[in-house]
């Protein structure tokens, strides 16, 4: 991943941009796109219109930046994310949450996270309720290894075939969503595989160039539920799965992904939302930005600026 990051800073470098294009070069050469556009990468040989979705296909999805980097709303007060996609999200910051503009009180990543391994969950806690959704409940079985769920995203997309063609920005926000199965169930995480042809699922896919804290959910006649938060793919992961994938480029067939897997964090999530001061959070939790490469702090204003919802 830092080698794809390190070739788009190569060709991201322009001469005399335009105000506007200093803002999308600056996020270009951060690695933001590439890193985190939670693109959704489809089929080759389904109609790209059968993936279409809308808000109300999942209505507590969250979307945290301009750029499509999603969370689901947990709690009328709280949103889970991955700790990865937590660094523009200071007090303060818009997001929206279902059609609602909300504004962020503060985050709190798990402890014991590294940028690009494991333990990839954060919450963002809002400044008050958002009413107009009703919060998804949360996987706390352990059950989950064959179950198919559902991704849903809004940056760029693809096929199978090629990984991610389509940019976030020429995909204008629009949602789709996807299916998969859970092949392989780790203490912390759920993995998934992008499957091709006769076996992959009738809407088989997976998310694209890196990933975006968004869901992986299913949904009965009681509601919605949400099993994994999207991480990693294979190829970041050290010990790759059993199924293999960490050969396959983020978003072509034979890829594996990494979900955090709610139910191993159902304890902690309970622990921060019901903490009754912010010295008890900050004694479970990390305040870190997490950082990717590329970015510097004297930066990071002018580029969560630019990436803010409006």
């Amino acid at each position: 991943m830092s080698e794809f990051i390190n070739t788009k800073i190569k060709r991201g470098v322009i001469k005399k941009p335009t105000f506007f294009k200093a803002i999308k070069l600056l996020i270009f050469c951060l690695g933001i796109i590439p890193l985190i556009s939670p693109a959704i990468i489809i089929r080759h040989d389904i109609s790209a219109e059968k993936y279409d979705a809308s808000a109300s296909d999942f209505p507590p999805l969250a979307t945290l930046y301009s750029i499509g980097v999603h969370g689901t709303l947990i709690h009328p007060e709280w949103v889970v994310t991955a700790a990865h996609a937590v660094f523009c999200l200071q007090p303060g910051q818009k997001i929206k949450v279902g059609n609602e503009i909300a504004t962020v009180a503060n985050r709190y990543s798990y402890p014991e996270y590294i940028l690009g391994e494991k333990h990839d969950i954060a919450l963002v806690k809002l400044n008050k309720p958002v009413m107009s959704v009703e919060p998804v409940a949360l996987f706390e079985q352990n059950t989950e290894k064959g179950m198919v769920t559902w991704f849903i995203g809004a940056g760029g997309t693809g096929t199978g075939l090629e990984g991610e063609t389509v940019g976030f920005e020429e995909n204008k926000g629009k949602l789709r969503k996807a299916q998969n199965k859970i092949v392989e169930v780790r203490a912390s995480d759920i993995v998934f595989k992008f499957e091709e042809g006769s076996n992959g699922l009738p809407l088989e896919g997976v998310s694209g160039n890196g990933d975006s804290g968004g869901p992986a959910y299913v949904q009965d006649e009681s509601g919605y539920t949400l099993l994994g938060v999207s991480s990693r793919t294979g190829s970041w992961d050290e010990g790759h799965s059993d199924y293999g994938g960490g050969e396959y480029n983020a978003g072509e067939y034979g890829v594996t992904e990494f979900y955090t897997r709610i139910s191993f964090y159902t304890d902690w999530i309970g622990q921060v939302i019901s903490a009754t001061s912010e010295s008890m959070r900050k004694q479970i939790s990390t305040h870190d930005a997490f950082l990717h490469p590329g970015m510097e702090v004297e930066n990071m204003p002018q580029l969560c600026n630019a990436i803010e919802i409006k």
